[in-house]
């Protein structure tokens, strides 16, 4: 079922892929996943550059806020400010929930990337023996 603006757009890009009941997005079981080690590695490589990104925003957020005071002495001037301190700390709150959220899918990547050599491994000593 298409919903909405977004989804017609995806429907215009993807055709009606997204309409078939059943389909396993990915190449895998429901759930799953598969691609060969080369692909698992430019994955991990890809959230890695994504992840020095987002740090590097959040050194450019938290340079904001050592930035304190109001452009004036005026009662806008200080709701203004005030306004947005709040907002920035919004922003490196969010921010360091993607770091984590990165940090930690990047950790999971690497779980899979060593599982995979150590059956790769397994599977090969199998076929030598």
């Amino acid at each position: 079922m298409i919903i909405g603006e977004a989804g017609q757009a995806a429907q215009a890009l993807w055709g009606d892929v997204f309409d078939t009941p059943g389909r396993v997005y990915g190449g895998g079981k429901g759930g799953q996943f598969k691609m060969d080690p080369e692909e698992l590695s430019a994955v991990i490589h890809q959230w890695e550059d994504v992840l020095d990104k987002i740090v590097d925003d959040g050194d450019k957020i938290q340079s904001l806020l050592m930035v304190r005071g109001a452009p004036g002495e005026d009662p806008a001037s200080g709701s203004f400010a005030s306004t947005s301190s709040d907002s920035i700390t919004a922003l490196l709150n969010q921010n360091t929930s993607m770091r984590k959220y990165a940090q930690d899918y990047i950790k999971k990547l690497k779980e899979a990337q060593s599982k995979t050599v150590v059956t790769d491994q397994d599977l090969s000593d199998t076929f030598k023996a």
